[in-house]
């Protein structure tokens, strides 16, 4: 992990000095994704918070959901295109190209979603994901009517709600400490 993965001083423990069942969750991220992600790696400075961070970000994406992979990836891509992540528009447009098989796909959703050939649901969750970033104070429960038109339950909502509010809470670190994307996500699924 010799590296630099963030701006900050941070003191990331080497592969070898890290507790074995965070290895073995690295061996799965290694072995399923060819790479640790550099945010895996800033968080285990502090092990309870990339426990935190872990859970989390699996439940959210892996877990039980009405929303897709694909689209739980496109609302990533969506609202740190509008937060202007890197680290996360990197890592989570390669995400879009795997799951859709599309590689214009990802670039439209980095660029601006609008421009995208998208299903009325697609564009209905993703206009709700960028406004919820771009104007919170503003967005009521009213506004989820326009998701229950496409068919989207309130559990469904709840979950977009969700993975806004993470994506924007992430990219705000990564922002903030000027994280570095692995460099094997530009090239991968293209």
């Amino acid at each position: 992990m010799s590296d630099q993965v963030v701006a900050l001083d941070l003191t990331i423990p080497s592969y070898t000095d890290l507790p074995e069942p965070v290895q073995r969750y690295f061996d799965k991220c290694q072995e399923k994704l060819g790479l640790i992600p550099n945010v895996l790696k800033a968080y285990s400075q502090n092990l309870e918070q990339l426990d935190v961070f872990s859970r989390f970000y699996n439940q959210l994406m892996f877990g039980e959901s009405e929303l897709s992979l694909l689209e739980r990836e496109m609302i990533a891509v969506v609202v740190s295109s509008d937060n202007k992540c890197f680290y996360c528009l990197v890592a989570h447009g390669a995400a879009v190209r795997e799951y859709s098989g599309d590689p214009e796909l990802g670039e439209h959703l980095v660029m601006n979603y609008r421009s995208a050939n998208l299903s009325p649901r697609q564009r209905a969750m993703l206009d709700y994901a960028s406004r919820l970033t771009r104007l919170p104070a503003e967005v009521t429960p009213d506004d989820a009517q326009a998701l229950r038109n496409v068919g989207f339950t309130d559990q469904g909502i709840w979950d977009i709600c969700n993975l806004v509010g993470f994506y924007n809470m992430t990219n705000r670190i990564a922002l903030a400490v000027e994280m570095a994307p692995n460099k094997e996500y530009h090239a991968q699924f293209r």
